[in-house]
C-alpha cells in the first residue's frame, strides 16, 4: 500500500534524511520518501501492516523534528 501526506510545521532536510533513513528500517516498510521542499511523506508498505507502520513513522516524525506534524 503507498500513501503519500502532506506535511505541516518546519523540517529541514537534514531531519527529512534523518527521518526517512529511521522509517526505511522498519520492518515492513517497501519504500519511503520524506521530502521537505515540497512538504511530502511518500510510504509504502505491506498492506497488512500499514498502519502500525504509519504509527511509528509519526512518532519517528514527532521525535526527531517535533515542529512537524504529518496530515494523514
Amino acid at each position: 500500500m503507498r500513501k503519500v501526506m502532506k506535511l505541516e510545521g518546519e523540517i529541514c532536510a537534514n531531519c527529512a534524511a534523518k527521518v526517512q533513513a529511521a522509517i526505511e528500517k522498519l520492518p515492513g516498510v517497501n519504500d519511503v520518501s520524506v521530502n521537505a521542499m515540497t512538504y511530502k511523506f511518500t510510504l509504502d508498505a505491506e498492506e497488512e501492516r500499514y498502519n502500525g507502520i504509519l504509527e511509528q513513522s509519526i512518532k519517528i516524525f514527532a521525535d526527531i523534528e517535533p515542529d512537524c506534524d504529518v496530515i494523514a
